[in-house]
């Protein structure tokens, strides 16, 4: 991958302008035109490079603040099938399938953010009725200490 290449990438990951042609705005900060923008981005879609263009919410900002991750024990051969049907509700933001430990069996981790309590163990509770898992837990955030896009290029390599 070039310099610029990795420059663009930086570019779109993180400082996205808010602008009518975010594009064009980036390219002035890469020395390229809107045009050569889209047409690497495209490119950098079809060789798999980037999976896709979004924007990241900070729900807090937003007011939802309660965070649950909910953990579910999961019998192993019914992983996928749970998983697949946990990530299909709109209100699962992550679902990960995690490796247990010991003293832990929870091996399947989905994230729900709502602006209450309340409305988070309701969605669990409905989620865990949809599965027919009942061995679940939602563990609630009580400070966000760090949160940052991804950092691919550095200038220490």
């Amino acid at each position: 991958m070039t310099e610029l290449e990795q420059r663009l990438i930086t570019e779109l990951g993180n400082n996205f302008p808010i602008a009518s042609r975010p594009f064009a705005v980036i390219g002035e900060r890469v020395g390229l035109t809107e045009e050569e923008v889209l047409a690497r981005v495209k490119e950098f879609i079809a060789r798999g490079i980037i999976r896709r263009l979004s924007v990241a919410l900070r729900h807090q900002n937003v007011g939802f603040t309660a965070n649950g991750m909910v953990v579910w024990r999961v019998a192993p051969e019914r992983l996928e099938e749970v998983g697949k049907k946990l990530a299909s509700f709109p209100e699962v933001t992550h679902c990960y399938e995690r490796e247990t430990a010991p003293d832990w069996p929870y091996n399947l981790y989905t994230m729900i953010h709502r602006p209450h309590r309340e409305e988070c163990l309701a969605i669990a509770a409905r989620l865990s009725e949809a599965v027919g898992i009942k061995d679940y837990l939602v563990l609630f955030s009580t400070q966000e200490l760090k949160r940052s896009n991804p950092q691919y290029f550095t200038e220490r390599g």
